[in-house]
């Protein structure tokens, strides 16, 4: 069983796994235009969530799922393997930007080399040898499972993830009030929560039939972003 330190833990944006460089999408928004102040950002980050969040959580519980699946013996390992590349193989067909799926898996890929220094029992070895390194949701749901969090606070982890990264960026590149910030986080908790239940529920279903959702605009940002030559976040 995992302690409450340890969902706070992982859910810290201090955790090494580079998420402080990434402003998931809102340094190209900002630029755009898009977001300018506080109402804008918080409708931003809502639509980050219902979007980004929920196929994140969705893929993390699957994986979490995966890890913890009672079959028994080296048949265990050979079923997580099979199921982990099955949701990589999903993940990236959800993810239609080619920069989005780069930097999913350079977060996997930093998340990663934390949870093996962390728990190097954990059986990491079944994520997918994708090029490029495995998608950042699936590692974080073998992180988590190996942490003994459930899958409804894995999938919450995720979730809450995808609010908070953008959130501290909004302080930055619009210099808002960080208190105001934090209000507007906490009036997404039960949409968060939300999120999270709705992400580990879906879990029980196969790879192809998790959660979709998307945002165009968002995609066409990030390719937009990734041809800046100055920028302050790497996404």
């Amino acid at each position: 069983m995992a302690t409450p330190s340890l969902l706070l833990l992982l859910a810290d944006g201090r955790f090494p796994a580079g998420a402080h460089a990434h402003s998931g999408g809102l340094e190209a928004a900002v630029a755009a235009g898009r977001v300018t102040d506080l109402a804008s950002l918080e409708a931003f980050l809502a639509g980050r969530l219902a979007t980004a969040g929920l196929v994140g959580a969705a893929f993390a519980a699957a994986a979490h799922r995966a890890a913890v699946a009672e079959t028994a013996g080296p048949a265990r390992s050979v079923v997580r393997v099979g199921a982990l590349a099955r949701l990589d193989a999903e993940l990236d067909a959800r993810t239609a930007a080619p920069a989005l799926r780069a930097v999913s898996r350079r977060q996997g890929r930093a998340l990663l080399r934390a949870g093996r220094a962390i728990w190097p029992d954990a059986p990491f070895a079944d994520l997918p040898s994708t090029p490029g390194g495995p998608h950042q949701p699936l590692v974080l749901g073998l992180l988590c499972a190996a942490a003994g969090l459930s899958r409804v606070e894995t999938a919450t982890v995720a979730a809450y993830g995808t609010l908070t990264g953008a959130a501290s960026a909004g302080v930055r590149l619009l210099g808002l009030d960080p208190y105001r910030v934090q209000a507007v986080l906490v009036g997404l908790a039960d949409a968060c929560d939300g999120t999270a239940a709705d992400a580990a529920r879906a879990a029980d279903d196969p790879p192809e039939r998790l959660p979709a959702a998307s945002a165009p605009l968002a995609d066409i940002h990030a390719e937009v972003h990734a041809t800046w030559e100055v920028r302050l976040f790497a996404s």
